[in-house]
């Protein structure tokens, strides 16, 4: 796994349920930017969708369970 601390930041925010705009306001960057480095990481992951990204951020210890 070679993700950025922005794509880790993107997916550990993505897997506790926040939407892409509200991603972007957490992180100060645009929704379209919070969508771009989502996209980059589930391809990086090799997972499809949001409940992929979830399972594999659960799985992988990215979660504080919080």
């Amino acid at each position: 796994m070679n993700l950025t601390e922005r794509e880790l930041a993107v997916v550990r925010a993505a897997a506790k349920g926040l939407t892409n705009v509200e991603i972007a306001a957490r992180l100060y960057i645009s929704a379209s930017t919070a969508k771009a480095h989502l996209a980059a990481a589930q391809r990086k992951l090799g997972v499809r969708n949001r409940v992929e990204t979830t399972a594999w951020a659960w799985k992988n210890g990215l979660m504080d369970g919080g």
